[in-house]
């Protein structure tokens, strides 16, 4: 499992400078060449890191403003790349997490993108989602009982096949221990979205502090055996 990236510039000679930079450190690259492409892809996908040409891309600037209010991109790395229109503080008040200077050089990108890899993986590790396949136990109110299989599991959810039936924003106590451990957890969840077909997302909304720490470490441990050895450092609970 690599780090992904979205490149948003029409500037040849950027890209070919950033591209391998990326792929040198194990991240995945797609190019978009305009802002409108950029907005749609942002829609659709999340990723790791964001590299926008703000200032010979028309209305680059504005995108790197509006992918904070974005639902799935929100958090992610993003890199401002200016040519003097832009200063580097205007960059960051913009949103960026990382500012280039054109023209850029390839030592330069790398020393960049190795700086930040670090806070990648951490956003990777904020949503990944591991497949899994284990029992738990749904506690409603009035100490009705449901059962049920997860599918998957996050730091803040999972996806569950559910024998029975809750409605969107139903809360209830899941009880489940983490498969190849004895680390038994309990934890307050909501109905984030439901199919009707038995397949629901739940959204942790209380944690306790402890079983935050043992389901984080759990989720670590899957992601690092996942990444390239490249990665696999940095990987790391903050």
């Amino acid at each position: 499992m690599n780090l992904d990236s979205l490149l948003i510039s029409q500037d040849a000679a950027l890209l070919n400078v950033l591209r391998p930079a990326l792929e040198k450190i194990s991240v995945n690259v797609q190019i978009c060449p305009g802002i409108q492409p950029g907005n749609d892809v942002l829609a659709k996908r999340k990723f790791d890191a964001i590299v926008i040409d703000c200032d010979d891309l028309q209305n680059g600037r504005d995108l790197l403003k509006s992918l904070r209010q974005t639902q799935s991109n929100a958090k992610s790395v993003a890199f401002a790349v200016v040519n003097g229109k832009t200063t580097t503080q205007e960059a960051f008040q913009s949103g960026a997490n990382f500012v280039l200077q054109k023209p850029l050089t390839s030592l330069h990108a790398s020393r960049c993108f190795n700086a930040a890899l670090n806070f990648m993986v951490r956003e990777k590790r904020r949503y990944f989602r591991h497949p899994v396949e284990m029992p738990l136990r749904i506690t409603l109110q009035r100490n009705q009982e449901l059962t049920a299989t997860s599918t998957n599991l996050s730091e803040g959810g999972m996806a569950i096949r559910i024998l029975g039936k809750m409605e969107k924003d139903a809360e209830g106590q899941f009880s489940f221990t983490l498969p190849g451990s004895n680390i038994s957890l309990e934890l307050k969840g909501e109905v984030a979205w439901t199919d009707g077909t038995g397949h629901i997302g739940i959204r942790f909304i209380k944690v306790p502090q402890s079983s935050q720490y043992q389901l984080e470490k759990w989720l670590t441990e899957r992601l690092q055996s996942e990444m390239p050895a490249r990665l696999q450092g940095y990987v790391a609970l903050p």
